[in-house]
């Protein structure tokens, strides 16, 4: 890579940081506006005063304008990147869909199906996976079928926007793991030697603004991601893992570990609905943040441990391309091991705590440490 080239990424990443950084007060006033605020209406919602939404218009604003300057619109042949150019018409279908969403809910098969059109744009603009590498001849590609390669690419990315919308349950947690998402994917890109620099812009400039908007979003909250930003990160990061080294049969478990958290928290959840007879959009406290609250921690613990699992799996993804799949699978066992643990542990002691105790006092219970503020997704599930 060329000194030019590390420039544009290191700038990248600091112009949508900054920008971010400095539209999220201005966002804040636009979502009290156009009224786009989440309102403590019933008792699922801890907050005591409306908080606005739309904390992502500041994070693709800070993306978009990074990449408008730092990326390539046209390739080495002199022919325009329509790859790049559908990326960049998808996202804000995605985000004009989640301004609409967050100043007032739609339904869930409207979302979808613009969900899905967003997806597809990109994708017939060749974003997606052609190819992947025999499993037992590394050298030799596999060529999907069009259909294959079309549908599996657009089941990708809107599977991805989901679950990230899915995991935006408390402050900070879905920027946080997407940040921690975009740096992984970021140091996998640079680490292959044939990536493109427009990849690497793209993964530098979401970092950036996720980083820019976050002292926002952490807990306690001054704005909040809505559906405008938990969906704009589900569809970058999905349209940039399917493409560059993400490929072979090694690298393509690369993704999987990388956005591990959000995958592997929806899958679940569906899984556990399906069980249950119910439908995968009911709303439940399942969700793995629920568990961690109601086992006791805080919302800031929560969030901070979420953030570790989230690291660990991405670390595990860069171990695989580095020193194979056996090293990485023994980082992974260890993390969940000790989480594992550390869960059993806490829940034991909090079990030895809360014993009942008898009292001639009203049973109902009394608050003996602050509200947690737990924000549920459960508007999102519904609609």
């Amino acid at each position: 890579m060329s000194n030019t080239g590390g420039l544009n990424i290191t700038f990248a990443f600091i112009v949508a940081l900054i920008i971010s950084y400095a539209a999220t007060p201005l966002v804040i006033k636009l979502a009290f506006k156009i009224g786009a605020v989440d309102v403590p209406k019933d008792k699922r919602r801890m907050h005591k005063k409306a908080m606005p939404l739309l904390g992502g218009l500041a994070i693709f604003y800070g993306f978009f304008v990074a990449v408008l300057c730092f990326s390539e619109f046209t390739l080495p042949s002199g022919s325009i990147n329509w790859g790049l150019t559908g990326m960049l018409i998808g996202s804000i279908i995605i985000t004009v869909l989640g301004i609409f969403d967050d100043r007032k809910p739609l339904p869930a098969k409207l979302k979808f199906i613009v969900q899905i059109l967003a997806a597809a744009i990109p994708v017939f603009l060749n974003v997606r996976v052609f190819a992947i590498s025999n499993p037992f001849s590394p050298d030799e590609l596999i060529r999907l079928p069009e259909w294959l390669s079309i549908g599996a690419s657009i089941i990708w990315i809107v599977g991805i926007t989901n679950a990230v919308n899915l995991i935006d349950g408390l402050d900070g947690l879905a920027v946080g793991v997407s940040s921690i998402a975009a740096v992984a994917l970021l140091s996998i890109l640079l680490i292959s030697h044939n990536t493109s620099l427009t990849l690497l812009v793209l993964a530098a400039a979401l970092a950036g603004a996720c980083f820019g908007v976050l002292p926002y979003n952490f807990n306690p909250a001054k704005i909040f991601m809505g559906d405008t930003g938990s969906t704009f990160l589900g569809f970058i990061l999905a349209c940039i893992s399917i493409q560059g080294p993400f490929k072979t049969y090694v690298a393509f478990m690369v993704p999987f570990l990388v956005l591990g958290l959000p995958i592997f928290d929806t899958t679940f959840a569906i899984l556990r609905r399906l069980a249950k007879g119910q439908g995968i959009m009911t709303p439940d406290r399942g969700h793995l943040h629920h568990r961690l609250i109601d086992k006791g921690f805080s919302h800031r613990k929560t969030v901070i441990i979420l953030y570790g699992l989230s690291a660990m799996l991405a670390i595990s993804g860069i171990v695989i391309l580095l020193s194979g799949l056996t090293r990485a699978m023994i980082l992974i066992f260890s993390v969940v091991l000790f989480l594992v643990i550390t869960v059993g542990v806490v829940n034991h002691v909090n079990s030895n705590e809360t014993e009942p105790e008898k009292t001639n006092e009203s049973d109902e219970p009394q608050a003996d440490g602050p509200v947690v503020f737990v924000r549920s997704n459960d508007d999102n599930e519904q609609n």
